[in-house]
């Protein structure tokens, strides 16, 4: 049965987009830390004070432990090992160095409290809208913390100044505390749905773009293909129609009925695989109509799971949203699901696991994915897998893939894929959802 709860799994090229996102945030730090230093250089000088004085000393110090972090950031970044945990230990101890400068330029009078909105903001690049109500509660409570803490004199501010209890109203400083803490969740929420829009638009082109480079390169063998199964077509009817003849006349069991079962054997299989050329060629829309999507996910997966050879072994979990529909044949999308899914099961050597997701974020498309974790594909072959006749299978024909890829073409649906080798696949389809009109639905099955 499918289960209510959708396992998290990460996308397989979140590392790669996080590594350079990464890269690019350690960059800007070590701009930030070099222009500190000399802009504190600068100030200390125009007003004839020591480089040494404080609260210059303290500012070069921050630039300073923000450069050698970066070095280590740059190694550890280099394993691209733990990458998430690393964009929270640098958004997070940003935090802390923003909050150090606010300390030693003047606490509630200083003006680098913009500061943490910028963190929040890269954090929600790095890490989504999750990431950004993080650092928004993390800065939040350090700010807080910090006035607090001064008002009460648990702390004494920075360079002797009086304490803010003597010379700020305690309302005052709620205020401010209440104002930054707004500004902050304010600019977490925005940057949140910004970044997740961003991710959203960025995967949708390069959907269109490796859709459309696949359809311009199978356009060009179009024609040679559709002459090809044709020609095929009508000596393969006159050899199996003379074998049966002749077949008529053998003994059965012999030698040479035996060769003659084995010749229809092949023809039946040349003819199917005629079949499916002229349907890559040509897929037809003569009997598409408004389909219920969702009845027939969950159709082709109950289908799979009382199917003998995979139920014992392949654990499939859904997240199936309801009243999706598609203008399809509904043969035709019952074939591209029980494809797909088949190839995730047989990328399963032992036991693995299966994960389906069916959802229309925007109302106007519906995505369809399909995870594994199985053995994935390798770089080489993942630039081939929808080429015609190309097959990795002892008994494969290469042509699966091909006519899924054209009979979601032809519904102007798009396909993609990404993979990482040992770790498993994951397919995304795409389709207008096409609500029906005056109710009127056609059947899945």
């Amino acid at each position: 049965m499918p289960l209510d709860k959708l396992v998290k799994t990460n996308s397989f090229h979140q590392n790669l987009d996080l590594y350079t996102q990464l890269k690019w945030i350690i960059l800007a730090r070590v701009v930030f830390a070099i222009v500190l230093i000399f802009s504190s250089l600068f100030f200390s000088t125009e007003d004839n004070l020591s480089i040494l004085s404080q609260p210059f000393l303290s500012l070069y110090n921050m630039a300073a432990l923000v450069l050698v972090l970066s070095i280590l950031y740059i190694f550890w970044l280099n394993q691209k090992k733990c990458l998430l945990a690393l964009a929270y230990f640098q958004t997070i101890a940003d935090t802390f160095f923003v909050t150090g400068i606010i300390f030693v330029t003047g606490s509630f009078d200083s003006v680098f409290t913009f500061l943490y909105l910028l963190v929040i903001i890269y954090a929600s690049m790095l890490l989504l809208q999750k990431g950004s109500f993080v650092m928004a509660t993390v800065s939040s409570l350090e700010y807080g913390l910090l006035i607090e803490l001064e008002y009460y004199r648990v702390i004494t501010p920075f360079m002797g100044q009086y304490p803010i209890s003597v010379t700020i109203d305690e309302n005052q400083i709620t205020y401010r505390i209440i104002i930054t803490i707004a500004a902050c969740f304010a600019v977490a929420i925005l940057s949140g749905i910004l970044s997740l829009q961003l991710k959203s638009a960025r995967q949708d082109l390069k959907i269109t773009q490796e859709h459309l480079k696949r359809v311009e390169k199978m356009a060009a063998m179009d024609e040679m293909i559709s002459g090809i199964a044709h020609e095929i077509k009508n000596p393969l009817a006159s050899l199996s129609g003379s074998i049966q003849l002749l077949k008529e006349d053998t003994k059965s069991g012999s030698y040479e009925d035996k060769l003659m079962q084995i010749i229809l054997r092949e023809t039946e299989r040349l003819k199917q695989i005629s079949n499916d050329i002229r349907l890559f060629a040509k897929p037809s829309k003569t009997n598409a109509g408004q389909v219920d999507m969702t009845q027939a996910v969950e159709d082709v997966v109950t289908l799979f799971l009382n199917t003998v050879k995979w139920k014992t072994r392949i654990q499939l979990l859904t997240k199936i949203e309801k009243d999706l529909f598609v203008t399809i044949d509904p043969v035709h999308l019952k074939q591209i699901l029980w494809n797909i899914i088949k190839n995730a099961a047989e990328s399963i050597e032992k036991k693995g696991k299966i994960i389906i997701s069916l959802n229309s974020p925007r109302n106007k498309q519906i995505y369809l994915t399909i995870r594994d974790n199985g053995m994935g594909i390798d770089s080489v072959k993942a630039k081939h897998i929808f080429d015609p006749f190309y097959t990795t299978k002892p008994e494969g024909t290469g042509l699966g893939l091909s006519i899924i890829h054209r009979i979601i073409d032809t519904y102007e649906g798009m396909i993609d894929f990404e993979s990482i080798p040992g770790k498993g696949t994951i397919f995304t389809i795409v389709f207008k959802n096409t609500p029906p009109f005056n109710g009127h639905i056609t059947k899945s099955d």
